[in-house]
Parts: structure tokens; C-alpha cells; sequence
């Protein structure tokens, strides 16, 4: 059996991306949900994929809108991730955004986004793996990523190798 905590701890030398992942029901409301665990699946069909874990609320409310945009955030959007991490009942409250071209909320100055399709959900563990088909994406030319490394965010400048 392996130990939780020494699992979370190994696992942690593995640094990761943020992202937030949104989408707004037919009935204008918007969620979002923050994830360390979104990849990149396959250029030829695109395809992307994330973890939700399977109790989340968040992910509860996105996943009957079919569809989502990743917010990749930059290390300068700390406070969106905290945001976005939270349990809130708006987590949109007082916060500009644009729209993809499908109308999925996108964060302002995000410095990529995707805009995808869920192609399938997967149970796996104690999360899901959902499959996004891209459908559109962008990026921004300046910024860093905002980095999740050894249980704490990072910039990747401020990282030593």
C-alpha cells in the first residue's frame, strides 16, 4: 500500500501548470474550476484533457454544459487562482471577462486559452479524466506561466534548476 502523504510529496517534485477551467450554462451562469493536471492529448485530432476530482462541486456544474474553455494563467494571476480555488457562490462576481467564440467565459489576460468540446469523461480513480476536442485557442505573446511546484505557486523565473 502506498502512503498518501509520501505520494502527494513525490508527486510534488513534478511541477505543474494552472489552469481555470470555465463555462456558462444555457442559463447564463458561470462556473470555473482551478486544475494543476491539464495536458495536451493528441495534435491529429486536438484533443486536450484535465482531472476533475470527482466530488467536486465545480466540475459538478460545468460538465452537463458539454463544453469549457482552459484558462492557462499567467504567474501575475495568483489572486484568480485563489479565487477560482475557492468555494464561492459566484466566483464571477466583479470580474471582466471576454467570451470564446462559443461563449465560454475567458479570463482576462490569460496567457493561453483553449476552447473545447468534451469529447468523452472517464472515471479514473478518485477523479475524472475529461477529454476536450479544441475546437478554437489563442495565447498572449508576453508572460510567464504561473507554476504549481512542492505545494506552493511559483513564477517560473524565481525557480532554480
Amino acid at each position: 500500500m502506498i502512503d498518501p502523504a509520501l505520494f502527494r510529496s513525490v508527486l510534488g517534485a513534478y511541477p505543474t501548470g494552472v489552469a481555470v477551467i470555465t463555462a456558462v450554462t444555457d442559463d447564463g451562469v458561470r462556473h470555473g474550476l482551478v486544475v494543476g493536471s491539464f495536458t495536451s492529448i493528441s495534435l491529429d485530432p486536438p484533443l486536450v484533457g484535465f482531472f476533475p476530482d470527482r466530488k467536486s462541486r465545480s466540475w459538478a456544474q460545468i460538465a452537463p454544459v458539454g463544453r469549457f474553455c482552459v484558462n492557462v494563467l499567467g504567474s501575475d494571476q495568483l489572486d484568480l487562482c485563489r479565487r477560482f480555488a475557492a468555494r464561492a457562490e459566484d466566483k464571477f462576481a466583479d470580474l471582466a471577462h471576454g467570451h470564446t467564440p462559443s461563449g465560454q467565459p475567458l479570463l482576462e489576460n490569460a496567457i493561453a486559452w483553449i476552447d473545447c468540446v468534451v469529447e468523452r469523461v472517464t472515471d479514473v480513480g478518485d477523479h475524472f479524466l475529461v477529454v476536450g476536442s479544441v475546437e478554437s485557442l489563442g495565447r498572449r505573446d508576453v508572460g510567464t506561466p504561473l507554476l504549481f511546484f512542492s505545494g506552493q505557486y511559483h513564477d517560473l523565473a524565481e525557480l532554480d534548476y
